[in-house]
């Protein structure tokens, strides 16, 4: 139990603090320092990370973490070709062939554990926030530094973004998932307006056509948490027709849909009715079950950034000072918390495997320093 709630900005300096301190010197961000299985650094957290110290005026760091990745992608250059390679021969690729989704903090390969490596999300997003740190550091183009790194990234993107992978919560490897494509579509999208690149357009259109299509409930009219591809080609079915509150990342920060298209709208209100507590935090599923499906810190910052884009001040507010309350006395932030969950048997269970949920998740701190600072800068 908190004694006191930290105030906003001294919360906002300390997220500043631990993202600096937990950032490894060849620019890797530590997802957890304290969590064992989350001592690795992510490539879709670390963009959030790198971003949100992008959006602090902290550049160093984010370009940092931009170079580590490119300098892993850049090694493993001949890897992608070969994939590409077997791909456009029509040859089977076993999900182990492909890129993992986590590297230790100094970029060797994270090759001794189970977790689920085939995820194109972390590789879009990567794309996304590099082009995000350029702009905002004055580029104008794609630095020659860059450019073989991008080049193979959005290759691969663009040859496998059909494919079922696992999702951004390392779970449903059997399916496509509308979150996977919106960092996709966002790091494609990046790319092509900083090169011109005609082709990542059509890309980027195709995604959206394919969302459209496909992703879309046909009764309630929102995006669906997934779809699964059936034996016909380029066939799919809706393989879970509930949301996921990661589908808020089709408007916010990958701008496919705005707030106000008629799908994105029924999106997030699906997401307010069966996501949202009455203590305003914001769950990841319905049925999820680690540490029992409590509320996420980052996910209730996220929903705090889509209503500020909507011109709601007062939800982006509350999102902020219900995530400084889940702060411990030193100002760490957790990755979730089980306040309101009916029936701990599930949390209990989590707790006895791997310990208490993880604290301090750098990711949490990236979410709530992002809608800090846009909502400080509005005001």
């Amino acid at each position: 139990m908190v004694s006191r709630i930290i105030p906003l900005k001294q919360l906002a300096e300390e997220s500043i603090r631990l993202i600096r301190l937990n950032q490894h010197p060849s620019g890797g961000y530590a997802a957890c320092p304290l969590f064992a299985h989350y001592n690795y650094s992510w490539l879709r957290d670390g963009t959030f990370i790198a971003y949100a110290m992008d959006c602090a005026g902290e550049h160093a760091s984010a370009g940092q973490f931009y170079e580590w990745v490119s300098r892993i992608v850049e090694r493993k250059q001949g890897h992608i070709q070969y994939l590409l390679e077997k791909h456009n021969r029509g040859e089977p690729i076993g999900l182990n062939e492909f890129l993992h989704t986590r590297y230790h903090l100094d970029g060797r390969d994270d090759v001794t554990s189970e977790w689920g490596h085939f995820q194109l999300d972390g590789y879009g997003t990567w794309l996304w926030g590099l082009t995000e740190h350029l702009k905002a550091n004055g580029h104008k183009r794609l630095p020659d530094r860059f450019r073989s790194s991008v080049d193979v990234t959005a290759a691969y993107l663009k040859a496998f973004w059909r494919l079922p992978n696992f999702d951004c919560w390392e779970e449903n490897a059997d399916h496509i998932h509308p979150s996977t494509l919106a960092c996709i579509y966002g790091g494609l999208k990046g790319v092509a307006e900083l090169e011109g690149k005609r082709d990542l357009e059509d890309v980027c259109g195709q995604i959206e056509t394919f969302l459209l299509d496909h992703a879309v409930h046909p009764e309630q009219g929102h995006f669906v948490k997934f779809v699964t591809p059936t034996l016909e080609s380029s066939a799919t079915t809706i393989g879970n027709d509930g949301v996921d509150a990661s589908l808020m990342w089709l408007c916010r920060p990958f701008g496919l849909f705005e707030p106000e298209h008629p799908v994105m709208k029924h999106t997030l209100a699906k997401i307010e009715a069966d996501l949202r507590t009455d203590q305003s935090g914001i769950r990841r599923y319905k049925a999820d079950e680690y540490y029992g499906g409590g509320e996420w810190l980052l996910l209730t910052a996220w929903y705090g950034w889509v209503k500020l884009s909507m011109g709601d001040r007062r939800e982006a507010e509350q999102a902020l000072h219900w995530i400084a309350s889940k702060a411990d006395e030193q100002g760490r932030l957790p990755e979730q918390v089980p306040d309101t969950l009916e029936d701990r048997h599930k949390y209990d269970e989590w707790v006895a495997r791997w310990g208490p949920p993880a604290v301090p998740l750098l990711w949490s701190h990236a979410m709530f320093l992002i809608l800090y600072l846009n909502t400080t800068t509005i005001g």
